[in-house]
């Protein structure tokens, strides 16, 4: 055997590696370049089309504690107002007992690829950072620290994902920062260790950031989501996916 198809040579891994992050680099340039040009019109009725699918979906109505991300209109993401106001909204009192959704939403706390989420029951939690994203602050109005998901006794049945691209077979190619993947590896872990069932990945995405199979370059660290939704409908892509999604 050649010891050019050793995998464990470090330095072919290295290779690799920096080969895989210049594809991932090149790919973001293009999608980030394709999102600015898509037509506004088309952009906020796939918007709305999303949000409709996910909102009338069983595995979306049956969860009860779900972690998503807070929208970007500059980061040109899938929209998710309509979906947080929806989950924030106080169960109506003509008979309806269905219990309020718990949400979490994601901080960003340094450049380390740390993000945490944290619990949130109203859009006023949010605060603008230094880029102008909306995230909660680590303590409520009242002083009080708001319940970080990793600390929580029960849990997330759901996570939903932003991106930049993804494929059918469940690769998401993210901005760069590892942010999502170090997070979602950690959740992981956490579910297994106290045996919950694991939480399904599902990405929301327009219609032209999903790729054909093979565009999108993976490292080990790179975490696959369950499923997508884009403006066609849900695409179930795991055995867990094809099981409460399908």
């Amino acid at each position: 055997m050649s010891q050019s198809n050793d995998s464990s040579n470090p330095e072919e891994k290295e290779h690799d590696l920096e080969s895989i992050f210049q594809q991932k680099r090149i790919l973001r340039s293009q999608v980030r370049k394709t999102l600015k040009f898509m037509d506004p019109s088309l952009r906020s009725h796939e918007d709305n089309a999303i949000q409709k699918i996910v909102l009338e979906a069983p595995w979306f109505k049956s969860s009860q504690r779900l972690c998503a991300y807070i929208s970007c209109s500059a980061l040109r993401e899938v929209d998710t107002s309509k979906l947080l106001s929806q989950i924030l909204q106080i169960p109506n009192a003509d008979g309806d007992t269905k219990t309020r959704k718990k949400l979490y939403v994601p901080r960003v706390e340094d450049k380390n690829s740390h993000m945490r989420m944290f619990h949130i029951s109203s859009i006023d939690d949010l605060i603008a950072n230094s880029m102008n994203i909306l995230e909660p602050a680590p303590v409520d109005a009242d002083g009080n620290e708001r319940e970080d998901v990793m600390q929580a006794n029960e849990p997330v049945d759901l996570f939903l994902l932003p991106g930049l691209a993804f494929d059918r077979s469940g690769r998401r190619l993210g901005r760069g920062g590892g942010y999502y993947d170090t997070f979602l590896k950690k959740y992981q872990e956490l579910a297994k260790e106290r045996n919950w069932r694991q939480p399904l990945f599902v990405a929301l995405s327009y219609s032209l950031q999903i790729m054909d199979e093979g565009i999108i370059s993976a490292t080990p660290k790179d975490m696959p989501v369950d499923a997508l939704v884009s403006p066609s409908g849900v695409i179930p892509i795991s055995a867990a996916a094809l099981d409460r999604c399908a």
